[in-house]
């Protein structure tokens, strides 16, 4: 057993045998090793011979990081990005704090040297390594470099973050070194934590802290910010799966995108459009159905605020179903156009399918042998046209086939503030095209109804609050004042 702490050094029986020599001792670590090991001779030697370590200044250190292979191939031949992502070095890098004004003035460096762009061109964040090593050669020929296992990899970057390769064993079981040999010797050994743990007021404390901490960074960020923006009016999440069923050829995959109006928008890592995997058919029933198990999401968000007097678009998912045969020849079998549900939920819509066709023979037999079909330019022509400005849209002598039909599950997830408030509009109002269409309206005539139903309750309880005997005598005068 060996206690080590962070950046301790252990030297092994090979560098015991080495730095004893002076001969040897070529740098300054070198002979500050060569006097520690002097040292731990006239103390009277190791406690242990089996464990030691390598730190962050040993040269292990550094050729392991520079010789790090991508597999485990013992062939392996360094590609030329390898080759120069070695040359970075990501530890102890010497930076010295650049001020404000220079900072300012050196944005741009048009002339960078070597150096630079080594230390720039990825993410270089101070690195220290320590490796924990296990020399585990056979007793009495110990210090033999080929018997040195790397047991564990510590690191610690310029952020805090610790790295514990491999991880703390648990419940895993113990990890194994299998040495190559006659005897083919095993060794087996865990790595726990060990670490004190903090009791309930320490732990309670730190929180405290932390979200001290994050509280005042929140308020330094908004105050960068400011508050001179638009909330963002809705966020709406769709969750989709694919099925079609009902076409003529197997091996079928689907061709889709999202098709945003004007006062939509969505995040920039956001993808509007995909192609799912190509997915061969099985019989269910009497149809030929084609589970894709694609699932995809949309996440729509930064709504511009809708006008009270006109009902918002919504966006539309347009797609084309297309089969692949074994001859990579693809055939078109149909186009269809799905506008995404209002309501949140779940959604399971059957979209009916076609596919433009040409009239004869030929055509078919040219789409059976050779493959391709004819096919839409503009995909969005399956509703109306995203070019078309026109009043009216002909489309007089375009024939089509009736094909298949696609099925989409879909999931839709809504959030806004329109929809946290009064509980009279919660309760009235169940859609988004509600809230946002006609927000306005409806809300000015609850306000009318809700004032009416106040100034009512008031004149009833002021009536409950008179004597009676003045109801009376009142009620009494009016009615003789109506005798003629």
């Amino acid at each position: 057993e060996a206690e080590v702490g962070w950046q301790e050094k252990l030297f092994s029986q090979f560098e015991v045998d080495l730095y004893q020599n002076e001969s040897a001792c070529q740098t300054p670590l070198d002979w500050q090793y060569h006097e520690e090991i002097l040292k731990l001779e006239k103390a009277g030697g190791r406690k242990n011979y089996r464990i030691f370590t390598y730190t962050d200044h040993d040269r292990f250190t550094n050729l392991e990081e520079h010789c790090q292979k991508v597999t485990d191939s013992d062939h392996e031949v360094p590609s030329y990005l390898a080759e120069r992502m070695a040359n970075v070095r990501r530890r102890r890098q010497d930076r010295r704090p650049v001020e404000a004004s220079s900072l300012k003035s050196k944005i741009i460096t048009w002339e960078p040297s070597e150096e630079f762009i080594k230390n720039n061109h990825v993410i270089n964040t101070p690195v220290q390594t320590m490796y924990i090593m296990g020399d585990l050669g056979p007793y009495g020929k110990l210090g033999h470099r080929e018997y040195e296992h790397v047991l564990c990899t510590i690191k610690v970057d310029g952020n805090g973050v610790i790295t514990v390769k491999p991880d703390f064993t648990g419940t895993k079981g113990a990890y194994r070194n299998e040495l190559d040999g006659e005897k083919r010797e095993v060794w087996k050994y865990t790595i726990e934590n060990a670490s004190v743990q903090l009791q309930p007021e320490e732990e309670e404390s730190e929180q405290h802290m932390f979200r001290g901490l994050y509280s005042r960074h929140k308020e330094y960020l908004s105050g960068l910010v400011g508050s001179e923006f638009e909330t963002v009016t809705a966020e709406v999440h769709y969750l989709f799966s694919v099925s079609a069923q009902g076409y003529e050829y197997d091996n079928l995959y689907v061709h889709f995108f999202l098709e945003l109006p004007n006062q939509w928008s969505s995040p920039a890592f956001q993808q509007l459009s995909g192609v799912t995997q190509t997915c061969a058919t099985k019989t269910v029933g009497w149809e030929n159905v084609a589970y894709f198990c694609y699932p995809f999401t949309l996440e729509i968000c930064d709504l511009l605020p809708f006008l009270a007097d006109s009902l918002p678009q919504w966006p539309v998912l347009y797609f084309e179903v297309l089969s692949l045969d074994f001859w990579q020849r693809y055939r078109v079998e149909g186009y269809g156009s799905l506008v995404l549900p209002a309501s949140p939920g779940l959604h399971m819509l059957t979209i009916p399918t076609w596919r433009p066709v040409e009239l004869g023979t030929v055509a078919e037999l040219r789409r059976f042998f050779i493959g391709g079909s004819p096919e839409l330019e503009d995909i969005t022509y399956v509703r109306i046209p995203s070019t078309f400005k026109g009043e009216r849209l002909s489309r007089f002598g375009f024939r089509t086939e009736t094909t298949g039909s696609v099925t989409f599950r879909l999931y839709c997830l809504q959030q806004s503030k329109a929809f946290l408030e009064t509980s009279a509009l919660r309760q009235r109002v169940r859609s988004v095209l509600d809230r946002l269409g006609g927000f306005s309206q409806q809300s000015s005539v609850y306000n009318v109804l809700e004032a009416f139903q106040r100034a009512r309750r008031r004149m009833q309880e002021a009536r409950e609050s008179l004597p009676q005997d003045l109801i009376s005598t009142s009620a009494s005068t009016v009615h003789q004042s109506q005798e003629p």
